[in-house]
C-alpha cells in the first residue's frame, strides 16, 4: 500500500508540473507585470500570477485604486446609522484574489525593515490581527493598481516612514505631553 501511495504522489507531482508549465506559457506575455508585482514585499511569484489572472494588467477599467479594491471586495464596509458606527465587514468579491492578498499581507507583515510590516504592526495594535491583515491586503492591492497603471516598481517607503514624516519638535512635544499624562516629568536637551 505504501508503494501505491508513493506512485500516486509521483503522478500528482507530474500533473502539478504540467499545470505549472501551462500557467507559465499562458502568462509569458505578462512577464513584465509579474516582475513588477514581485517588487512588493510579501508578493511571491505565485501570488503575482494569481493577481494578474484575476484582475488583468489593464488598469484603465478601474478609475482609481478605490474602484479596484471595491471590486475585489477589500474595501472597508459602511455600517452607520443615526451617527452610530457599527462593525462593518468587507463586501463580497473574488475569493481567490482575497486569499492571495491575505497570504501576501501575512508575508509582508513578517518582512524586516519594510513600510508594510510597520503599517501592519500599527494596525494590529489598534484593530487586531485579522482586521490588520485585511487592511494590509488592501494596501497591497492599492500598490498593485499604482504599479500596473504606471508600470513602475514598488516604491518602498522604509520602516522609518512614520517616525520621519512628523516634525521632530512636534513629535518631541507630543511625547512630552504623553509622559506628563503618565505622571512623569522629563527635561530634554538637544543631542
Amino acid at each position: 500500500m505504501i508503494g501505491q501511495a508513493l506512485v500516486h504522489i509521483d503522478q500528482l507531482d507530474a500533473s502539478a508540473l504540467v499545470v505549472s508549465a501551462k500557467i507559465a506559457s499562458l502568462l509569458e506575455p505578462f512577464e513584465w507585470a509579474l516582475s513588477l508585482l514581485e517588487t512588493i514585499p510579501g508578493v511571491s511569484r505565485r501570488v503575482a500570477e494569481i493577481i494578474v489572472s484575476e484582475i488583468g494588467v489593464d488598469m484603465t477599467v478601474f478609475a482609481t485604486a478605490g474602484h479596484l479594491s471595491s471590486w475585489a471586495g477589500l474595501r472597508p464596509g459602511n455600517n452607520t446609522s443615526a451617527g452610530h458606527v457599527g462593525p462593518a465587514t468587507c463586501r463580497p468579491g473574488s475569493p481567490w484574489l482575497r486569499q492571495a492578498l491575505v497570504e501576501a499581507a501575512w508575508a509582508a507583515s513578517r518582512t524586516k525593515n519594510s513600510y508594510l510590516a510597520v503599517r501592519h504592526a500599527r494596525l494590529r495594535a489598534r484593530r487586531g490581527k485579522h482586521r490588520a491583515v485585511i487592511a494590509t491586503g488592501h494596501t497591497i492591492l492599492v500598490a498593485v493598481w499604482h504599479i500596473l497603471s504606471k508600470r513602475e516598481p514598488f516604491n518602498e517607503l522604509g520602516h522609518e516612514y512614520y517616525s520621519k514624516r512628523n516634525n521632530p519638535t512636534t513629535e518631541a512635544a507630543r511625547l512630552l505631553k504623553r509622559l506628563a499624562s503618565l505622571g512623569m516629568t522629563v527635561t530634554i536637551q538637544p543631542a
